[in-house]
């Protein structure tokens, strides 16, 4: 059973008396969609086709927020959802939907945003690509609470729009390895005498084993330090102290950086416990096969990665000899970016830092530019694509994380001259209502 950790206290909210409301569809964040007195009513949890008891929680002047008290009438697409914690842990909030129809209801939203912005139909939304919808999670950040009445502290995951910690056990989109190791890590970090100094736990499934980053606000004692040492010697992880500085100290394990390759390259992606990777292995691999087709860079072309981390699109790019730049925001991972590629024996591939959401039209790595890729954050890449009228890549590819910023910079991708001509659903977190994809835009003639 999952216990529930209340960072602070919150002020309970006035309920309306219960309502019967017939749910029609849901929202792209995954809620359920009703109508109730002529407004638009939100409801977390209930499914199109049901009927549903629930209590408004929020009325404003255009639509309501309502909580879910009982499903009077079950859609046949609702299932059991699979993990313990699941109805008060905020990492998941579709399990209670099949995984048939999740992928279904994501690919329907993409559609509907192609039709928008890009005024065509929705049958260039190709195939999803996709693998398991459970244990796919390579890379968890655990927060840990101390409660200073009882000394216990708690290892879990936010509850949703909280800072709330929910306690868990065990987690089923998190790697199986890791998921396993939860409930003994809650116990050792209650051993430690230092234990209100522990941040978060950051667990990472590398291709070289598993990696337990430990945060922590002030030194450890030897005692607390050796107990760390000998449990990740047991279960033979690679045990590290991070402090504020983001420094970070070896207690057990190999010594060496975590890493990941790719199944048709002999590359090998480093990185550290700062650095930004996919943590769906399976769908990433996917996704970079599928951008490296799209836009099929030849041994003669240059090849602009913009926002290129550690190199995750960078080098498979330049595996058939494109001349590849890489540009990156962030200093650390445009150093390890360059380190990834030099061990790749990929000397045409080089890397930049620069801040993306500024005037681009002075930095040294512009100039003639075949092909592009670009995987911006959530915020996007408007400033970025407004710098395409000087490019003009013949194709250009465009991941996204975030439907409404693809949605945005696509109007300023095709008022340049493009067309969209390929756009993919990428399902790289199943269970939840995150939406990912990816777009092929194609300079006319």
């Amino acid at each position: 059973m999952a216990q529930f950790f209340k960072a602070k206290p919150n002020r309970s909210k006035q309920l309306s008396s219960k309502l019967s409301l017939n749910v029609t569809q849901l929202d792209h964040l995954g809620a359920g969609i009703a109508h109730h007195q002529g407004k638009i009513v939100f409801i977390n949890g209930a499914l199109p086709g049901e009927t549903v008891q629930v209590q408004l929680t929020e009325q404003k002047k255009k639509f309501s927020r309502a909580k879910l008290l009982k499903v009077e009438t079950a859609s046949s697409e609702r299932v059991q959802p699979l993990c313990a914690h699941y109805e008060k842990c905020g990492g998941c909030d579709l399990q209670h939907l099949n995984v048939e129809s999740q992928r279904a209801h994501k690919a329907k939203a993409l559609q509907e945003l192609v039709a928008k912005f890009a005024q065509t139909t929705a049958s260039q939304v190709c195939e999803t690509l996709s693998d398991s919808p459970w244990h796919y999670r390579r890379r968890a950040r655990l927060a840990t609470w101390f409660d200073k009445k009882t000394k216990h502290i708690s290892l879990g995951f936010r509850a949703a729009s909280s800072s709330d910690v929910v306690e868990i056990q065990s987690c089923a989109v998190l790697a199986k390895s890791l998921s396993a190791l939860i409930p003994e890590l809650a116990f050792l970090l209650n051993q430690l005498s230092g234990k209100k100094t522990l941040g978060h736990v950051e667990l990472t499934l590398a291709d070289n084993g598993i990696f337990v980053v430990l945060r922590v606000t002030k030194a450890l004692s030897d005692k607390d330090r050796q107990r760390l040492a000998e449990f990740g010697a047991q279960h033979s992880l690679n045990m590290l102290l991070q402090d504020d500085d983001a420094n970070t100290e070896h207690l057990s394990g190999h010594g060496q950086q975590p890493f990941y390759g790719f199944n048709d390259s002999d590359a090998e992606l480093k990185f550290s416990a700062g650095n930004f990777i996919q943590v769906n292995a399976s769908v990433n691999q996917a996704m970079v096969k599928q951008a490296v087709e799209w836009l099929a860079p030849q041994a003669n072309e240059r090849v602009l990665d913009l926002f290129c981390g550690i190199g995750n699109f960078s080098l498979p790019l330049a595996k058939n000899g494109a001349e590849v730049v890489g540009v990156e925001g962030v200093p650390a991972m445009v150093e390890q970016a360059t380190i990834n590629a030099k061990e790749a024996a990929l000397d045409k591939v080089s890397f930049y830092h620069a801040d993306l959401s500024a005037d681009l039209s002075q930095q040294p790595w512009l100039g003639k530019v075949d092909k592009m890729l670009i995987d911006p954050a959530r915020a996007g890449a408007y400033e970025s694509m407004l710098s395409l009228k000087k490019l003009k890549p013949q194709a250009l590819v465009y991941v996204s994380c975030n439907p409404a910023s693809l949605a945005r910079d696509s109007e300023v991708i095709l008022k340049q001259g493009y067309t969209l001509k390929k756009i993919a659903m990428v399902d790289m977190f199943p269970q939840t209502h995150h939406l990912e994809s990816m777009a092929l835009f194609e300079l006319g003639k």
